[in-house]
């Protein structure tokens, strides 16, 4: 197709593309300038369960004791002020 037709019908061929699946090659003097052809919908994937399977987790993670982490911070904190 000449990119003077494909100018003319752009919105129309867009639509039949979208509509029908096809591929138009569009031409200038003779020539192939661009081809225009629908996008492959990809299905979106939830994140949920993403890690299922991957990773394990050990003992409880909400009553793990932490405070041992935490003193430096305090020790930290304590010289500068």
């Amino acid at each position: 197709m000449a990119v003077t037709e494909f100018k003319a019908k752009c919105l129309s061929l867009l639509n039949d593309v979208a509509a029908r699946g096809t591929t138009i090659t569009i031409t200038k003097r003779g020539r192939p300038l661009a081809t225009v052809k629908p996008v492959r919908n990809t299905t979106w994937k939830s994140p949920e369960g993403a890690w299922a399977g991957k990773v394990i987790l050990s003992g409880d993670l909400l009553d793990t004791d932490t405070s041992e982490l935490w003193e430096v911070v305090r020790r930290d904190s304590g010289a500068r002020g």
